[in-house]
């Protein structure tokens, strides 16, 4: 088995990079960047302060596809639709890392997973897929007594709001109910907004510092709150779930998974 990681130069590029050198290094087939990042040409081991290896950031992600049976994409919204394209015709599996997607890039993942294993989930840790089950499961069970909001908070850094993982949680507590989150869905609140609207989802987002990733989904009725919270501490943790994941998809048959199917939860 070989691995590349394509949009090795950013934040979490590098971190599941820093990961496969230290643990897995004979398995790293290759990592691609932008053309206009300053980092290309340069050595995969150097880019993250290690010994080098002999192979460097590539600027096409095709080549990369090519040498690897696995991909782990964590790029921009814009390239991993392209790279879904290239995975297909490369037979290459693919494990999304990238949040943030609109629909027409979210179709070219879905088109793609028609050809090869493709695992597309809104977050790589276990203990958040965990979390997204309990919330399908409590929303269920609750019922449309109980008010859900969905807190999330992240680095100064992220650009996509709510995050990905947060309207994963939805879409769960949404399928708990029997409905589409987007007939549900609150995510902008200001002024005088009156009463909450019976049954819907409440997004609230918060930025600053270096947080890796904090999540609580309330369910709050009269008399009662219970919360359901996931704290990251470190992007290590998504680092261990997207080469997990991409052991667990390599010999898959073609089509749509989840961190759910890794860990037996679907």
């Amino acid at each position: 088995m070989s691995i590349g990681i394509l949009g090795c130069t950013g934040r979490m590029g590098q971190v599941i990079l820093t990961h496969l050198v230290q643990h897995h290094r004979s398995l790293i087939a290759g990592g691609s960047g932008s053309p206009n990042s300053a980092c290309a040409g340069q050595d995969l081991g150097r880019l993250v302060g290690a010994d080098l290896l002999g192979l460097t950031v590539d600027t096409d992600p095709a080549r990369v596809m090519a040498r690897a049976s696995v991909v782990i994409d964590c790029s921009s919204p814009a390239a991993t639709a392209h790279h879904a394209a290239l995975a297909v015709r490369h037979g290459t599996a693919l494990v999304v890392a990238t949040t943030g997607l609109n629909a027409q890039q979210q179709q070219a993942v879905f088109d793609a997973a028609r050809s090869v294993p493709v695992i597309y989930t809104p977050n790589l840790s276990p203990g958040v897929s965990v979390l997204i089950a309990l919330t399908r499961q409590v929303a269920a069970t609750l019922g449309p007594d109980y008010d859900i909001e969905i807190v999330e908070m992240h680095h100064r850094h992220k650009v996509d709001a709510p995050s990905g993982t947060a309207l994963g949680l939805g879409e769960a507590a949404a399928a708990g109910r029997g409905q589409p989150l987007d007939t549900l869905k609150e995510t902008v609140r200001d002024g005088h907004t009156g009463p909450r609207n019976s049954g819907s989802i409440g997004f609230a987002t918060l930025r600053g510092g270096d947080v890796a990733g904090d999540h609580t989904v309330i369910f709050a009725s009269d008399g009662e709150r219970l919360e359901l919270s996931h704290k990251a501490s470190s992007r290590a943790l998504f680092a261990h779930g997207a080469i997990r994941a991409a052991h667990w998809c390599r010999d898959r048959p073609p089509g749509l998974y989840s961190m759910l199917d890794v860990l037996g939860l679907a």
